[in-house]
């Protein structure tokens, strides 16, 4: 079976991993995962992604600092990122978007809603249907 590409899981709780890594695998996407800040930036690295999850709340280098290193990084800047967390989205929504993250969910997401964005992100960072034909 054909991959819909790959994606960095990056969570400190190991069953919210766990749980997207299934939701993910089972809608045909490959994933690899990182618990803390500096892990993220390691596997995005070795890995190469076509999207990154991302909570906020992490050790070793929160999410917002995640999200700023890669934004600086030639190599990284082009990964689309969403962000997954369970800060309160009236203060943070706003902040993650303008640090550079494509999307922002509120644990718990809805998981339909959840994999629209991942498709509509991934097709858009393609050059999908916005390119003339």
């Amino acid at each position: 079976m054909t991959s819909n590409g790959k994606i960095l899981i990056v969570d400190d709780d190991p069953d919210l991993r766990q749980a997207l890594r299934l939701r993910l695998r089972a809608n045909h996407y490959d994933t690899v995962s990182a618990s803390d800040g500096y892990s993220a930036i390691a596997q995005a690295y070795k890995e190469h992604p076509n999207l990154i999850i991302l909570d906020l709340g992490l050790p070793a280098g929160n999410g917002f600092v995640v999200l700023d290193r890669l934004q600086k990084d030639d190599k990284l800047s082009t990964i689309p990122v969403i962000v997954l967390t369970a800060r309160d989205a009236q203060n943070t929504e706003r902040m993650v978007l303008h640090s550079g993250a494509s999307a922002f969910f509120q644990k718990p997401a809805d998981n339909a809603e959840l994999l629209s964005v991942i498709r509509a992100t991934l097709t858009q960072a393609e050059g999908g249907p916005n390119l003339p034909s």
